[in-house]
């Protein structure tokens, strides 16, 4: 009997850029295909790995699912709705 070797169950979430960002990655958004399970932490960092402009914004991005700021800990799920912004500056 041949082995078979388990791969993670993937989703699917879509990624929209607002304000600089847009011109950081060069598109409004993006589909990204992630593993079942990961984070917004791993989403950022495989985000960076295709759009390397975004790597300076790393620590300062503010990220949203849905209609509410989430920690970057939070787990994706599928279908999600994921918006990165730039840090708010205020005068």
């Amino acid at each position: 009997m041949p082995v078979q070797i388990q791969t993670p169950a993937q989703i699917c979430v879509k990624v929209c850029f607002y304000s600089y960002f847009k011109d950081l990655t060069g598109c409004v958004d993006a589909t990204e295909v992630v593993a079942e399970g990961d984070t917004l932490a791993a989403l950022f960092e495989k985000l960076i790995r295709r759009f390397p402009r975004l790597g300076p914004m790393r620590n300062s991005t503010l990220i949203a699912v849905g209609l509410d700021y989430q920690d970057r800990n939070y787990v994706l799920k599928n279908g999600d709705e994921i918006s990165l912004f730039p840090p708010v500056q205020g005068g």
